[in-house]
């Protein structure tokens, strides 16, 4: 849910539900919401919140969270949003789970989670399943007292738990618990990804919930009627993550003639060459084989496209239309 120039937070909202309804309508499987916080450019603070509204105005695609970052909350909070939110959309839910804070020490602060040790995150992944499951958790209290807890009162489903990371630790736990595994290489392609999922693939033990590993490689894509379309459309974004890997201050989306415009270092173009080898900018035939070789080169199961484009001066504030149609050009493709 970015926000660019222009766009009130109202705004990129209705620009988030417009996509997602669209996504849906072309028979996209899932769509997922990050969770980040006190960023210009970014509206998705409370992944629960929008995942209850997107599934509130879709009929079929899954929704979910791509992802929690479970060290910035109690476990019995995630549970009890999530049991809610299957209950409300059975068998449309994902809890993607992440380690990361999605923010920086300040916020991690003021969230009042920052003693929460690195250690306990297997152990609170284990805490929130086992608080969704129908039979909930039985609780150790002092004084050697059992306590049952659940998430919610009378659970007949539950949602999927993804575990999602971009280093050997969080695929080997993936493997470990029998859990479907996401690699974030739209962030972190290159070379470690291969380790990762492999290490995924080797050690991986059947779970109830899943008995062969399921692997989710994601990346970002600008698709358009011609490539060169698609490259102004991506500029923005581009240069956004740029000036972020090297401190400029956050500020919101620019629009494509914003970022014509906007000054670069030679250090920021190195950066935007690097990481528009790992994206997906192209006309439609070609960004849909690119989609198809990258599942194949991975052996992921599933693909998530992080849809980039951006908008032009004076184009609607509550729409998404580059992104709109880079969904329309892939699943045109899909036959």
């Amino acid at each position: 849910m970015t926000v660019r120039t222009g766009q009130s937070t109202g705004d990129a909202l209705a620009a988030s539900l417009s996509l997602a309804a669209r996504a849906d309508a072309l028979g996209f499987h899932r769509y997922w919401v990050a969770e980040h916080h006190n960023m210009p450019s970014v509206g998705s603070t409370n992944p629960p919140v929008l995942i209850a509204l997107i599934a509130a105005n879709t009929p079929r695609i899954r929704v979910g969270s791509g992802g929690v970052m479970l060290p910035n909350h109690s476990p019995l909070i995630v549970a009890e949003q999530f049991a809610l939110l299957e209950a409300y959309a059975p068998g449309r839910i994902d809890l993607g789970i992440g380690r990361a804070p999605g923010s920086d020490p300040v916020v991690t602060a003021v969230l009042g989670r920052g003693t929460e040790p690195v250690e306990s995150f297997p152990d609170n992944i284990r805490t929130v399943e086992r608080l969704m499951s129908p039979d909930g958790a039985t609780v150790l209290l002092a004084g050697d007292r059992e306590y049952d807890l659940r998430a919610t009162p009378a659970a007949r489903t539950t949602p999927a738990i993804w575990l999602l990371g971009s280093s050997d630790y969080t695929a080997t736990l993936a493997a470990a618990f029998g859990m479907p595994y996401v690699f974030a290489s739209h962030f972190f392609a290159g070379s470690g990804t291969e380790r990762a999922l492999d290490l995924y693939r080797s050690q991986f033990q059947p779970s109830e919930a899943l008995a062969e590993p399921l692997i989710l490689v994601t990346t970002n894509a600008v698709v358009a009627d011609t490539a060169a379309e698609a490259e102004v459309l991506a500029r923005p974004q581009l240069q956004r993550m740029a000036f972020m890997r090297t401190g400029r201050p956050m500020l919101p989306l620019s629009t494509v003639e914003e970022a014509a415009t906007t000054p670069t270092t030679a250090a920021e173009e190195e950066l935007i060459a690097e990481m528009r080898q790992a994206w997906i900018i192209d006309e439609p035939d070609a960004a849909y084989q690119r989609v198809e070789d990258l599942a194949k080169r991975l052996g992921a199961d599933e693909v998530m496209v992080a849809v980039a484009g951006s908008a032009h001066d004076g184009e609607d504030l509550r729409r998404y239309a580059a992104r709109e149609r880079t969904l329309e050009l892939l699943a045109s493709r899909n036959s």
